[in-house]
């Protein structure tokens, strides 16, 4: 028996959001949170399925995968060949479609919208099609694999020791800017895709930053290359220039010491070189390294 990919993790463009909460003792006061500072580490463009699909082989109760997945090679042909869903992921490159037209292609079937507003809830049957449209041969088959978990030796001990939310979702169903803006401030002020001008001039929208700021509770953003926060245009702001710290310098030593702020975001290296590869899982950057 087949069944299409039934989750709405969008393959490429999900971010995956782990947050590592540092607890301490209740205090006295009933008013006091045990939870001292949430750190914040936002991955990119890889699937639920794809990379933690699998782990359902560690725990039966995670809404993974488990082989009888499948996409149609054509969605307008019930008879066409079906691409099952394997667990040989390795390196994936190039990367697959993620604009928002892609996207819509993947989940329904179609970039039609007329033909995208019938299906309800959507058929998560178009990953093959739309690969198939891309240059690369082997993409139909790349969009169908996910990791086996001792491929990812890292994920596979956060899902043996710690929760993990099967039912998390993409903000935009989109490129990677509109859903980094999501995160930190609830909205992508309009944005569907990365727009260098837009980035560039800043995105004026209020952000939990500003938030912890004016509660009087203190944040601070890690980074290791050009920091994704800037393109905030608050965060651009003097008072805010003391929050940003070289990961490397910083983070061990501010953790270590427990002066770690109330609420931190570890920038990961988003650009790829030889003497430092990127750590953002970012098809085609090598997931090893995130």
């Amino acid at each position: 028996m087949t069944r299409t990919i039934k989750k709405a993790n969008m393959l490429t463009t999900t971010l995956t959001l782990i947050m590592f909460l540092i607890s301490f003792p209740h205090s006295s006061s009933s008013t006091s949170s045990p939870i001292k500072t949430v750190v914040v580490i936002v991955m990119e463009n890889r699937s639920f399925d794809h990379m933690l699909g699998w782990m359902k082989k560690l725990n039966p109760e995670i809404n993974g995968v488990d082989g009888s997945e499948s996409n149609p090679t054509s969605t307008s042909d019930p008879n066409s060949p079906k691409v099952f869903f394997k667990n040989e992921s390795h390196f994936v490159d190039p990367d697959p479609g993620h604009s928002f037209q892609a996207i819509c292609e993947q989940i329904f079937g179609s970039n039609n919208t007329a033909v995208n507003t019938s299906s309800n809830p959507p058929l998560m049957n178009g990953f093959v099609q739309q690969a198939k449209s891309m240059d690369d041969p082997q993409m139909s088959q790349s969009v169908m694999n996910g990791f086996d978990p001792d491929k990812v030796a890292v994920y596979k001990e956060l899902v043996s020791e710690f929760a993990v939310f099967d039912r998390w979702f993409a903000s935009v169903p989109s490129s990677t800017q509109p859903n980094r803006l999501y995160v930190h401030s609830g909205t992508s002020h309009g944005a569907t895709s990365n727009v260098k001008s837009l980035l560039i001039k800043g995105y004026s929208q209020q952000t939990i930053f500003d938030n912890l700021h004016d509660a009087g509770l203190s944040f601070g953003i890690y980074f290791q290359n050009i920091p994704a926060t800037l393109f905030f245009r608050n965060l651009r702001k003097v008072k805010y220039l003391t929050s940003f710290h070289a990961y490397g310098l910083s983070f061990a030593n501010h953790a270590k010491k427990g002066k770690l702020p109330n609420y931190v975001v570890v920038e990961q290296r988003y650009m790829d070189t030889m003497l430092e590869p990127a750590t953002d899982d970012h098809p085609s950057h090598d997931v090893y390294q995130g």
